[in-house]
């Protein structure tokens, strides 16, 4: 049976370069309408570097067209990594929808409901 391998701390390194220097990428030379206002939550690189989970959240616009515009703009992204990065193998990159907040806020409300119809049944 395989063991799985516990990321490194260069794979950590090396994902919180990527998140950083994707950050600014985006911001700086992405000019698709499609992406708002994108917050990247994280990076996972699989062990031979070759791909990369990216997920992301928005503040503003649609969660599916912004990750659409972002896959498609993933080519141009991993270039500009290219030359940031000081790594034999720069990953390809797949962008993904983080809905951890939506679902925290989803969370909250049915506490919430319950908190509160809790409080009127005991009145």
């Amino acid at each position: 049976m395989a063991q799985k391998k516990s990321p490194t701390n260069r794979s950590y390194k090396v994902s919180d370069q990527i998140q950083r220097d994707l950050a600014e990428l985006i911001a700086r030379e992405l000019k698709d309408p499609r992406v708002g206002m994108v917050t990247l939550q994280g990076v996972e690189v699989t062990p031979d570097y070759a791909h990369a989970k990216v997920y992301f959240s928005v503040l503003t616009g649609d969660p599916e067209q912004t990750q659409e515009a972002l896959n498609h703009a993933a080519g141009h992204l991993r270039n500009g990594l290219f030359k940031r990065l000081h790594i034999h193998t720069v990953p390809t990159l797949h962008f993904i929808y983080d809905r951890t907040q939506e679902r925290a806020a989803d969370m909250n409300a049915l506490i919430a409901k319950a908190v509160s119809s809790r409080s009127k049944d005991e009145e």
